[in-house]
């Protein structure tokens, strides 16, 4: 913080992998952080989200995935450093390919820069069955319990959370519904960070999508493996996962139709081996699609929509949103 500024004073509307990201940034850069979160995070509840950086059946690379990547690595360290343990495994993840079309489009899109090597039959680290033609590895992915890190980063900030649910917002305060307690005001900044649930509470008419995880007494296999839907790694067993609802405007209460659940399953199977592998639950979420990001006409600083990335870009993203709001030539005019 410029020598001279009196302490910066934030609000953050959501608790969410955005906003605990960006409390914990916004921390380190000097302001008090107040988060007013409703704990009901969505997709940020996930119990194993891929780190993985090659997205899709296309293998699409965002440009900024590698650098993401690394930072929610760092992120983790840095967490579990300071006593807050985050399961988690940087143990590599494996992209299976089934045909020599699909491959040319994953080349297509792979950056030099990108750590990866495709991989022959006796080289894998777990075994594929034999459908799959080719493999991609990826050494630097590997998975994360969503909800710890989200907790672990929250708690890291230092913020002041309050539970509630904001029915109304400015650029420097927000009101909360009245059975959560009275409006707060005075913030220098306000940054509106909800996720699938509180754009629905917004009344905002965006891209919704709905995935399941299936949650697994044990890992079917010891990295992640990635094509069409996941199977990976959880702090307390495995997961089987995909999004594969067809996108909806606006909020709903997201369900599992029987057809989905068989579909999902097929999708696990065609991975790996599950004989002896038992479904122990389900996690059921949305997601927000179609990023939003920055400072708006009235003022109001935004990070949502993240849609699958949320672990991949979430942290990077909110760094630099923290960085930006700091260094906003309005503040000095409100300290």
């Amino acid at each position: 913080m410029p020598a001279g500024r009196a302490v910066t004073h934030v609000l953050v509307i959501g608790g969410g992998i955005a906003g605990a990201s960006v409390a914990y940034f916004l921390a380190k850069l000097g302001a008090h952080v107040t988060v007013i979160d409703a704990g009901i995070h969505a997709a940020s509840s996930v119990p194993s989200a891929l780190i993985n950086p090659v997205r899709g059946q296309s293998g699409g690379v965002d440009a900024r995935a590698l650098d993401g990547m690394r930072l929610t690595w760092e992120l983790v360290r840095e967490l579990e450093a300071a006593g807050l343990p985050v399961p988690h495994g940087q143990s590599g993840m494996l992209r299976p390919v089934p045909d020599d079309r699909a491959r040319a489009r994953f080349e297509r899109n792979l950056p030099p820069e990108l750590p990866h090597r495709w991989l022959t039959r006796d080289g894998l680290p777990v075994p594929l069955p034999p459908a799959w033609a080719h493999a991609l590895w990826l050494p630097e992915g590997g998975w994360v319990d969503g909800a710890a890190f989200t907790r672990a980063l929250l708690k890291a900030s230092g913020a002041a959370v309050i539970r509630g649910q904001v029915s109304s917002w400015t650029a420097q305060s927000a009101k909360l519904r009245e059975a959560d307690g009275p409006a707060l005001a005075s913030f220098h900044a306000l940054i509106h960070c909800g996720g699938s649930i509180g754009s629905g509470w917004a009344g905002e008419d965006r891209t919704q999508r709905v995935g399941t995880l299936l949650t697994l007494d044990r890992a079917a296999a010891d990295v992640p493996l990635s094509f069409g839907a996941y199977l990976a790694p959880s702090g307390a067993g495995g997961v089987l996962g995909a999004t594969y609802e067809t996108p909806a405007q606006g909020w709903q209460e997201p369900a599992l139709p029987l057809a989905s659940l068989g579909w999902l399953l097929a999708k696990g199977e065609a991975l790996a081996d599950l004989s002896g592998v038992n479904v122990t639950g389900r996690w059921t979420a949305s997601r927000l699609s179609g990023l939003k990001t920055g400072r708006d006409e009235d003022g109001v600083w935004h990070l949502s929509g993240l849609s699958s990335k949320g672990f991949l870009l979430g942290p990077l993203l909110a760094r630099e949103l923290a960085g930006q709001i700091m260094e906003w030539p309005g503040l000095s005019s409100k300290s």
